[in-house]
């Protein structure tokens, strides 16, 4: 069944290869260096549990239900539009960013609730997974359907990983204000066209 699997890793990439709150956050953690490895195990299994769950059959059930699915959709807009404008404030006062400078370390507890309140309270990360990798997986039929989501569930642990931990690379890069206030002025961008897919275009 190597043509689910693999249609499973396409499909996973192409919905998170994209600027968006969780890969913001994944990417500003590492290239602080901050606790990666439990940002990417976060982000990445969630991931692979939700596309599972989608593929079981849960992501046609919400499919199946108008209002269930509209109050999802437009969480979601409320929830880009808040992080559009938190990166817009973010550019508007830019500020430099060194990895190992006294008084930036934040906790791991401080982390992981950060990691998990923008990975679980983003409506928009459930419409990819369980919705549209929902309806394609099941689309496969059995035992198809499992391979694609083995596929999508390997396509966002190794995007996380490499994502966080290719991010040190850029370390030097991100040392300037301007650098990051280019970073968030796109991620402010890129998430005010997400809503206004969402809202005017659906999912």
């Amino acid at each position: 069944m190597i043509l689910p699997f693999l249609t499973g890793i396409g499909s996973g990439l192409s919905l998170i290869v994209a600027i968006g709150a969780q890969n913001a956050f994944v990417l500003r953690q590492g290239i602080r260096r901050e606790h990666v490895l439990p940002v990417v195990l976060i982000c990445g299994l969630t991931d692979a549990l939700l596309e599972t769950l989608g593929v079981a059959g849960i992501g046609l059930v919400i499919e199946r239900a108008p209002l269930l699915l509209d109050v999802v959709r437009w969480g979601g807009v409320a929830f880009l539009l808040w992080y559009a404008w938190s990166a817009a404030q973010r550019a508007r006062k830019p500020e430099v960013l060194v990895a190992d400078g006294p008084g930036e370390a934040k906790s791991l507890k401080s982390v992981v609730l950060a990691c998990l309140a923008i990975t679980y309270l983003n409506p928009h990360v459930y419409l990819d997974t369980m919705v549209l990798m929902g309806s394609i997986g099941n689309a496969q039929g059995d035992p198809g359907r499992w391979w694609f989501a083995a596929g999508g569930a390997l396509a966002s642990i190794a995007w996380f990983f490499v994502l966080g931990y290719g991010a040190r690379a850029l370390t030097r890069f991100f040392a300037t204000p301007k650098s990051w206030q280019i970073l968030d002025g796109v991620v402010a961008v890129v998430m005010l066209v997400i809503a206004a897919r969402l809202a005017f275009g659906g999912i």
